[in-house]
């Protein structure tokens, strides 16, 4: 089964290059691509698709208002952002609304096509220096409080992986475990902090 994805971009020129990456790419089918929130609003629910690429900056309603407005009716989507924002508060704004992935618009076609590969696969893709910013704040907070505390050392050190984008089997190579011991450790992580993914994890141990 191919992945499923629906675009919603305001601008027509990145909408219709969007488009024409996903249309190339056999492992993936486009089932929507749409200009505002509002229509996404309206045509995910009913479509359901693997992934939604989501800009944060569209007329009316943002991108991150969709993500929270649509997330619970749409258990299965995950969500990738496409945007030209790079500052923190919009970096963790659209983390904490839902969205499992960020790109900054100055990707390739080629890292676009293998990041939304990545989310699917279970990983969260972000432009390298979104990335940097992620874990330079996870790494000022490494004590924060209670949350990390309950987790154990090998714990702690996979969610630090987790929070660099790594795939599980990277993880595994990284630390020389098996992928089914790596995805324990991530279910022991989500359980003992009471989140149900990565990004919550991570952001529940890095509040201050």
């Amino acid at each position: 089964m191919p992945i499923s994805v629906a675009i919603i971009e305001d601008l027509e020129e990145i909408r219709e290059g969007l488009i024409n990456y996903i249309e190339s790419d056999d492992e993936f089918v486009l089932i929507s691509a749409v200009a505002t929130a509002e229509e996404a609003i309206l045509k995910l629910p009913g479509l359901q698709p693997d992934i939604a690429i989501m800009d944060i900056n569209l007329p009316g309603m943002s991108g991150i208002g969709c993500i929270r407005a649509i997330k619970d009716d749409c258990p299965g989507t995950q969500f990738m952002m496409f945007t030209v924002y790079e500052n923190d508060e919009k970096v963790f704004e659209a983390l904490q609304a839902g969205a499992s992935g960020y790109l900054l618009k100055n990707a390739t076609p080629a890292d676009i096509l293998q990041a939304l590969k990545e989310l699917y696969h279970g990983g969260s893709p972000m432009s390298p220096n979104i990335a940097r910013k992620l874990v330079n704040i996870f790494r000022s907070q490494p004590s924060s409080g209670m949350h990390s505390n309950v987790l154990g050392r090998r714990e702690n050190e996979i969610l630090q992986l987790l929070s660099k984008g790594l795939l599980y089997k990277e993880i595994a190579s990284q630390l020389t475990l098996t992928v089914g011991t790596v995805r324990q450790h991530i279910h022991n992580i989500y359980e003992k902090l009471h989140v149900q993914n990565r990004t919550e994890a991570i952001n529940k141990v890095s509040k201050k």
